[in-house]
């Protein structure tokens, strides 16, 4: 469960990351991201309107005009509703409230109304829109006074069954067989989130009666098996056997405290946390829950779990009365709790340390892992709110320090040998107070002390010389894009409303101060016109330099750790065994019977008929289709160009270029994903890499490069087929958002990186390759089901080989080779480089393979018009060159060598990769479909049932992973199925449970044929997989990518024809092809102990150590 930086006014995809566990470049300590991994999203970008503290560009320096910024052309968000018809919709009387006050977010067109329910005191934010994806909240302020996780434990278990929804687990019925957006919860260090989005207004209903039951009436207060399942018991099967812990959030936390990374941030919060909330861990610490007892479990609920102590949030375009009778029913079997609220108020932590303080503490290590140290100084800025105006120059201050790789912070601690990467990442305001943090990792222990002082010379050396105005330019634009463009992707806008919200509104501030930014913009620009830097320099003076609240934080290296902590766990639960009597053994047997009875037993029918649902009749029949428009060799350029005219992209131009590197020489392909990284990193033509990231910030919302690889079909190959996958479109893609008024400076960067980035920069590619191997290393550890699956697929399909090549574990060997050439022969490095360029700028062939994507409303396409044809005419190549071969029916250039290589580099065996962790992560797959033959849009209803069923089940809620789930692509070609379990605490026992599946399918399939509306259900969950929210670029990118892959109307209506029409009868075909399953093989990532018990069970693997 990673911990993400968010940040405190302005939250979204940042803090949206946190519910689908993934962590963020500048990582981050204070938010506990737990609960389910469910959002219907499509892969995050790593940017958004909230994602830091971010305002306004504007002209800086002494007695400068402010200048007007790019990102100020942006315009505002239209609706199809008039400000009247909003307006008059939004405020609603109701006799159990009284409105607290009105406002309007203008610069989200969100008409804001606070409620206060009268008997309760719980506090509703309506915000009315006319978003039609619409989203609950509700929050409760859980501060924790130990490290026993309570918080974190009682958030999963609310969802585990309630007072009028009374199955098992009424979460998991309503991930069955939901059209929702987004259904999750998550815990912060003193608040837990329940949230939830569905664009349909009777399953949004649905959803906030669960939900609402949920919290105020748990099954999980009355039934302490639930507080055992998900927090933890003791569990014996055996009086002969040792006892083990079990539980899916100590399971997880034991996940978490196998990174690294994590221990580092738990250690620096607490560490400058020392006398208040923030001092313990609210996830849970694996060595305290075990302390926490069921009554305490139940105590915290009653405490804090008071609709006095919540604030609930809607937004939306559904009826404001109904939002507030619905809730009504809830609020009013309370009585008032005049306690609650200021029983769960956050205490400040004052800044009691005078002197900077040290602290070195140790984290495992493997026994071929390099023993290097990690540093991080950490600093508590401020012990008094900040005013808006001042969270803004914080924020602003961050950027300039540490909000791009070129930031002078970032770029000084990157460049100084000293580590592989960076740690902390800057500024983490999400919580009451802020704190600032950096370091880095890989610092052999001689340089410890180093690394503090470079960091705090850096400071002083900044507060000297302060900030040109290009660096503030840029820093402004970037920001003030990012918050007036307010793109969450395929993430509720309203859930990054409400986090944000929630920044204020949790410490009883007023919630839309944290959104609005126009006002402290204007008061900020006016200083900065009178003061230029000064006012950040004041800041960094105050706030950093001359703060003792300071302490660095140190991990060394153990390789003993890990056994050691192993062992104790062992000597605690051999001492528990020893105290107990055979009576007492035999009890603890009989609860562990009873809680693998209770999990395994199916819900009764009556139970089931609580859950509330959709019908078939609900749901959509028709796929939704976005515009393009294709044209191909334009105005004689020789370039494809891709149309999307949308109502509204708000002013904002979305353009791709993708460049074909199908002649990259194969030997050369790993070094694709450094190529892309170097293009925008080290500078280019006359700009040094600072210069070209200012330039990219003052006059855009980004640039970046990427690769796109994507099987296709040859002629006369339906898209539901099985095909060989020798054929590729395999492209360099240059990404980048600018306003209309803009774009002549987008293409104008986008061809100077193309075309003169600076490959000869081997101090910085060097320091690239040392943050790849150490972030790869990292993720390896906290995500090893991912790799897992690139293992898996790589021994079935070139495609899924070169996944694997170029981004799973075997990259990490290909970077590390990389590492040492760049150190001892760099020329050669560079002259590798050098020829993918001129290679994929081949001026007989590069314009045959190039592709301009363009996103943007009609406004937008026609002030561009001009900017594009330029750009045509002064792209390097040939109008008139070479035509590339047909991708489409032609075998890839790189297919043959690939083929060779997957048998040595990748051979079909079952594989174990060791790292120092207490958790597994455990994958098994196959071939379902071979070549030739067709899959049915069942396919997918099917597999989504285990996901959410069947796997569920037995490896999260009996087994004790914090995740079990299959993937399986019914459109993807390859017919490839794969089993994956997260934070596993078993190994052998999981792959016994995945061999059982089709037995299980079965069974499940004759249950199915007597019950019509369990298929119904089935089928709705699938459907709504299909139905998420896009932001405008992404109905650009995903009609181009239905384009690129030759995927029809007809064939996509076709599909979602086959969902609708699926029967029982798909799902006993789909059982006997798991049953049948070709070619399995298995890949887990786990520690050495837990593979040898794996042997030890009849399940061995070839070992490798990888990290």
């Amino acid at each position: 469960m990673p911990l993400l930086k968010l940040s405190k006014n302005f939250t979204a995809k940042m803090a949206i990351m946190a519910c689908i566990a993934i962590a963020s470049r500048r990582g981050g300590r204070h938010m506990t991201a737990t609960a389910f991994c469910v959002a219907n999203t499509s892969t995050p970008a790593t940017t958004s309107a909230f994602s830091r503290n971010s305002l306004s560009f504007l002209g800086t320096g002494t007695n400068s005009k402010a200048l007007s910024s790019s990102a100020s052309c942006i315009t505002a968000l239209k609706s199809t509703a008039t400000v009247e018809e909003i307006e008059l919709a939004s405020v609603v009387e109701h006799p159990s409230y009284e409105i607290v006050s009105k406002d309007t977010v203008t610069e989200y067109g969100a008409h804001c109304t606070m409620y206060r329910h009268k008997k309760t005191g719980a506090e509703l934010l309506s915000v009315h829109t006319d978003d039609d994806n619409k989203v609950f909240g509700i929050t409760f302020r859980t501060p924790p006074t130990d490290s026993t996780g309570v918080p974190h434990i009682l958030e999963h278990s609310v969802l585990c069954g309630s007072r009028k929804y009374t199955t098992k687990e009424p979460f998991v019925q309503l991930l069955q067989g939901s059209l929702q957006t987004f259904l999750n919860a998550f815990t912060y260090p003193d608040r837990t989130c329940y949230v939830l989005a569905s664009q349909n207004d009777k399953d949004f209903k649905n959803l906030i009666n669960v939900y609402a039951d949920a919290v105020f009436h748990p099954r999980a207060t009355s039934d302490p098996l639930v507080h055992a399942q998900e927090g933890w018991h003791i569990e014996l099967e055996d009086k002969e056997k040792p006892l083990t812990y079990k539980g899916v959030v100590y399971n997880e936390m034991k996940g978490v405290y196998s990174s690294p990374d994590s221990r580092l941030y738990r250690q620096s919060q607490r560490s400058v946390f020392p006398d208040n909330t923030y001092s313990v861990d609210s996830g849970g610490d694996p060595t305290v829950i075990p302390n926490l007892s069921f009554e305490d479990f139940k105590d915290f609920h009653a405490k804090f779990y008071h609709p006095a102590n919540s604030r609930i949030f809607f937004w939306g375009d559904d009826n404001v009365k109904e939002r507030l009778e619905l809730m009504d029913e809830y609020l009013s079997e309370f009585d008032a709790s005049p306690k609650s609220k200021p029983d769960s108020v956050i205490e400040w932590q004052k800044k009691t340390i005078t002197e900077p303080r040290w602290e070195t503490h140790a984290y495992p290590v493997g026994a071929d892992q390099p023993e290097t140290n990690m540093v991080m100084t950490n600093w508590l800025m401020n012990d008094q709110p900040f005013s808006p105006a001042e969270d803004l120059v914080v924020g602003v201050l961050d950027h300039l320090l540490m909000g791009t790789g070129q930031s002078v912070l970032y770029k000084t601690m990157m460049e100084s040998g000293l580590g592989s990467a960076i740690t902390g990442g800057g500024l983490s305001d999400e919580l009451l107070q802020a704190t600032f943090s950096v370091g880095l990792k890989g610092v052999e222990a001689k340089d410890t002390k180093a690394v503090e002082e470079l960091v705090l010379k850096t400071l002083d050396t900044v507060l000297e010389n302060g900030f040109s105005n290009e660096e503030i330019d840029s820093a402004m634009n970037t920001i003030e894009f990012r918050l007036r463009e307010f793109n969450t992707g395929s993430y509720p806008k309203g859930l990054s409303f409400m986090l944000g919200a929630m920044s204020k509104w949790i410490y009883d501030g007023k919630p839309t101060d944290a959104l609005k930014f126009e006002e402290p913009l204007a008061e900020l620009k006016a200083r900065i016109a009178k003061d230029g830097d000064g006012v950040f320099k004041d800041f960094l003076k105050e706030y950093l330099v001359e703060n003792m609240h300071r302490v660095t934080v140190e991990l060394a290296p153990s390789r003993t750790l890990e056994e050691e902590e192993l062992n104790d766990e062992k000597n605690r639960l051999a001492v528990i065994k020893e105290s107990l009597s055979d009576d007492e053994l035999d009890d603890v047997i009989k609860k562990t019977a009873e809680l693998r009875a209770l999990q395994a037993a199916e819900d009764a029918p009556e139970d089931h008929a609580t859950i509330p649902s959709l019908e078939l009749s609900d749901l959509k029949r028709e796929v939704t289709e976005y515009p393009i428009e294709v044209v191909e060799d334009e105005n004689s350029s020789g370039v494809t160009v891709i149309r999307h005219e949308l109502a509204s992209t708000s002013g904002i131009a979305y353009v791709s270029l993708a460049i074909d590197t199908s002649g990259v020489d194969y030997e050369d392909i790993t070094l694709l994903p450094l190529f892309t990284r170097i293009m925008t990193a080290t500078g280019a033509g006359e700009y040094t890499d600072v210069q070209l990231s200012q330039r990219i910030g003052t006059h855009t919302g980004g640039v970046g490069a990427s690769l796109l690889k994507t099987t296709v079909r040859p002629d006369g190959v339906p898209s539901s087929a099985i095909y060989e996958g020798n054929n590729m479109i395999t492209k360099l893609t240059i990404g980048g958002k600018a306003t209309s008024d803009k774009t002549d400076e987008l293409f104008s960067i986008f061809k100077l990186v193309l075309t003169e980035a600076n490959l000869d920069s081997k101090k910085k590619v060097v320091e690239m390759l040392k943050e790849s191997k150490s972030r790869i290393e990292s993720s390896i550890q906290g995500s090893g089901h991912s790799y897992a699956n690139n293992r898996i697929k790589a021994r079935y399909s070139v495609g899924g080989f070169l996944d694997e090549k170029m981004g799973g574990i075997t990259y990490l060997d290909s970077i590390n080779a990389l590492l040492k050439e760049a150190e001892d022969d760099w020329g050669s490095v560079l002259a590798r480089l050098e020829n993918i360029r001129s290679t994929i700028l081949d001026k007989t062939t590069c314009r045959s393979g190039m592709m301009l994507d363009i996103t943007g409303d009609k406004a937008v396409m026609d002030a561009i018009k001009p900017s594009v044809e330029s750009f045509l005419k002064s792209l390097p190549g040939d109008a008139d060159g070479e035509k590339l071969p047909d991708s489409y029916n032609t075998e890839h250039p790189w297919v043959t060598k690939a083929k060779v290589d997957m048998k040595t580099v990748a051979p079909l065996k079952d594989e174990g990769f060791v790292v120092p962790t207490q958790v597994s992560y455990v994958g098994k797959g196959g071939v379902l479909y071979e070549e030739g033959e067709t899959v049915s849009g069942s396919s997918a209803v099917v597999s989504r049932f285990l996901r959410t069923g069947y796997l569920w089940d037995q490896v999260r809620v009996i087994g004790g992973a914090y995740g079990g789930f299959c993937t399986f692509n019914p459109m993807g070609g390859d017919g490839v199925f794969t089993y994956l379990s997260y934070r596993d605490p078993n190994l052998d026992k999981t792959i016994d449970v995945y061999d059982a599946t089709a037995d299980a399918l079965l069974e499940a399939a004759e249950e199915l044929e007597k019950n019509p509306d369990a298929l119904a259900t089935a089928i709705i969950g699938a459907v709504g997989d299909l139905d998420g929210a896009l932001s405008p670029d992404q109905r650009g990118s995903k009609a181009f990518n239905r384009w690129l892959i030759r995927q029809n109307p007809e064939e996509r209506q076709t599909f979602r024809d086959e969902i609708l029409n699926t029967k029982a009868s798909d799902f006993k075909d789909f059982a006997m092809r798991l049953k049948n399953m070709k070619k399995p093989s298995v890949a887990v990532v786990s520690s050495k102990a837990a593979f040898e018990a794996a042997a030890e069970a009849g399940k061995v693997m070839d070992l490798k150590t990888v990290v």
